[in-house]
């Protein structure tokens, strides 16, 4: 039993259904099954039926080839089910094939306003299998956000067969203008959104892969700061009236000497400290082996001053604190942040204190340990990081660096000789 494709409306002018149809000699019947594709009768290969123009470049070719994917699925999936009963000795009916497709078929023919509960599903799934961190499940909750949104500003229907080149577009343009997205940020998500994309289309709930050629923007490397030893001196020096800002001053200094991050710090007990070693299994990447993370004489001051329990705030507020901490301590001059957005190189002066950060702490401790010349290897170690490229964007030569560097280097004593 052969199946085959025809067209609802041969002559029409505008676009038309493309029917999966197969004839039940059994009972005299002919089984007729809608793809949902559309396609100008023009552009239909009657001969071969299916669409023409399969070889080209052009958006025409594309979208072709993307149409007979999807028709590819309904003759195979039909070629399964015939073979299936004919090998259990079932008697195959129009009806039972039918309902075989709707199970199959269903979800991408029915599911086009249920793009959320597919991302939800998504989310699920991961959350269920334990592969997300809790920071990633952060951030999907974000994207979804920010696509709800998106729908709401732009006026914009989002189920899978609207996302296409002209999403693309118009997402861009939300993030990067009406967001204040950088490139960073803007490429950190549409690779996240495509992850859930892969997934769907895995899954059977999208044949459509245009977002394949969706492209991040280039990354960039902003300038970040990052303090110095006589900076962690001053700090822990500084006696401040609030309590609460000591207490954060204590912890964002400890991160800076242990190099750990924020979410980490929860997970410090007196029980997990040997030999003057914080012995850590992180929960971000359970598959990394445990990190022995040496703890200095500060680090140790810190912890016995809080019984091994820091005192932590949720990341936000830690964030807010830490930027009054410096403004307290006197780090109120401007400093020049520069961003990427697009081609646009953006430039804002503002005070110090508010470029710090809880991430600022990491982000010392790799850059001190790198002037000292320690290798990425062993920062690595201590650090938690795999891919070395990722830790070398924490460290940023400064000004002052290059400077020494060229007089150290080109230090050459100048000639006695007066020049004329």
């Amino acid at each position: 039993m052969k199946s085959t494709f025809n067209l609802k409306n041969p002559k029409n002018e505008k676009p038309t259904l493309i029917y999966l149809k197969a004839y039940f000699k059994n009972e005299g019947k002919r089984f007729v099954y809608s793809t949902g594709e559309l396609i100008y009768p023009s552009e239909w290969d009657f001969k071969n039926r299916q669409p023409n123009n399969l070889t080209g470049r052009n958006a025409q070719a594309n979208n072709h080839r993307t149409i007979k994917r999807q028709l590819d699925r309904y003759s195979n999936f039909f070629i399964t089910i015939v073979n299936l009963y004919k090998n259990s000795n079932q008697e195959i009916t129009i009806d039972k094939v039918r309902e075989e497709f709707d199970k199959e078929f269903k979800r991408v023919s029915k599911d086009k306003n249920k793009f959320y509960e597919a991302y939800d599903e998504f989310t699920a799934y991961k959350n269920k299998n334990k592969e997300w961190s809790e920071s990633t499940i952060k951030r999907y909750q974000n994207i979804k956000n920010i696509l709800q949104e998106f729908e709401k500003e732009k006026n914009y229907k989002l189920t899978f067969n609207t996302i296409i080149d002209k999403f693309y577009t118009e997402f861009t343009d939300f993030c990067m203008n009406e967001k204040g997205h950088i490139n960073n940020t803007f490429s950190r998500n549409v690779g996240l959104f495509k992850t859930f994309l892969f997934w769907a289309l895995d899954n059977n709930y999208t044949y459509k892969t245009d977002f394949i050629k969706f492209k991040k923007k280039p990354r960039v490397i902003t300038s970040q700061v990052a303090l110095k030893k006589e900076d962690l001196e001053k700090l822990m020096q500084y006696e401040f009236n609030s309590k609460r800002l000591e207490r954060v001053r204590d912890i964002f200094v400890f991160s800076c000497v242990t190099g750990m991050r924020f979410g980490e710090l929860k997970l410090i007990s007196e029980n997990n400290i040997y030999n003057s070693s914080l012995l850590l299994k992180e929960e971000k990447g359970a598959s990394k082996k445990t990190r022995e993370i040496p703890l200095n004489q500060i680090a140790l001051y810190i912890l016995r001053k809080y019984d091994f329990k820091l005192p932590l705030n949720a990341n936000q507020k830690h964030n807010d604190y830490i930027k009054e901490v410096f403004k307290e301590a006197g780090y109120t001059h401007n400093v020049e942040k520069t961003s990427t957005r697009g081609k646009e190189v953006i430039r804002e002066v503002m005070p110090f204190y508010q470029r710090v950060s809880s991430h600022t702490a990491r982000r010392t401790f790799i850059t001190m340990m790198k002037r000292k010349g320690k290798s990425d290897k062993l920062i690595a170690e201590i650090s938690g990081h795999n891919d070395m490229k990722t830790l070398n964007q924490y460290y940023q030569v400064t000004d002052e660096e290059v400077k020494e560097a060229v007089r150290d280097t080109f230090d050459i004593n100048i000639p006695l000789k007066k020049v004329d």
